[in-house]
């Protein structure tokens, strides 16, 4: 169903670095139009407003969860959302911040010393963990123009689509080198979910895997191919688990 405007929406942020609601403000061509059309209630990088007791249409979520407080507020956040859009790696997956290997404890303790005792956190999880998801937006950051589509999408009552193809069918499309056959370099772009038009292999460097894993992915010949680059099976592990895939 078509939202009528304005359109209360809120974006809150858990455990990340920002860099997703940046990427949004980043779209300034379009900025004016869209706050034509939504109310912001919440979104700590663009405002002070802070609707608390608003019902929100539109949620967007950031980061992963690492706290029982961090609970708390996704569990009140989602009774007053409509449409709850977990937006970026570390929401889909918790991304970069569970990549702590070994006891948890000992890792706060060697960068946060005696202070990081007190912190009562666990593991990072994904926000789809604890509450309904509505919608995903992939990406470490998610692309503007994915974001922009999305919320455009949701305003007309639809459901944004997303690529099927990986990453590497990009990097094809846009006649690039393989750096996998050729520099042997650690590509994950052979599982990956396309939509950022082959961001890092552009640049020459080799795909994080940040926009998730595709379906149908044959992990099976990856993992034959980084053997061939030389990756040891440890090696293989570690960089599948970057972004929350295992072998």
């Amino acid at each position: 169903m078509k939202l009528k405007p304005p359109i209360n929406l809120a974006w809150i942020r858990f455990t990340s670095c920002s860099g997703c609601q940046l990427m949004l403000l980043n779209c300034e061509p379009s900025l004016a139009e869209l706050a034509r059309i939504v109310a912001i209630r919440d979104f700590p990088l663009a405002s002070s407003t802070l609707g608390k007791n608003t019902e929100i249409d539109i949620g967007l979520v950031e980061g992963s969860i690492t706290t029982p407080s961090e609970l708390e507020r996704l569990l009140a956040f989602r009774r007053k959302v409509h449409l709850l859009v977990a937006v970026g790696a570390c929401a889909l997956t918790a991304g970069v911040n569970s990549l702590v290997r070994g006891e948890r404890r000992q890792a706060m303790t060697k960068v946060y010393a005696e202070q990081g005792d007190d912190w009562n956190t666990f593991p990072p999880q994904p926000v789809a963990h604890f509450v309904k998801v509505d919608g995903q937006i992939p990406g470490c950051p998610p692309e503007p123009g994915e974001l922009l589509n999305s919320i455009g999408t949701l305003l007309n009552g639809g459901w944004a689509g997303h690529q099927v193809m990986p990453v590497c069918m990009e990097c094809r499309i846009n006649e690039n080198p393989c750096l996998l056959e050729r520099d042997r370099a650690p590509c994950l772009g052979p599982i990956t979910l396309a939509g950022c038009n082959a961001r890092c292999p552009n640049l020459g460097v080799p795909c994080e895997g940040c926009r998730g894993v595709v379906a149908e992915a044959n992990r099976d010949e990856l993992c034959r191919l980084f053997k061939t680059a030389g990756l040891t099976d440890q090696d293989i592990s570690h960089r599948l688990e970057r972004f929350g895939e295992t072998t």
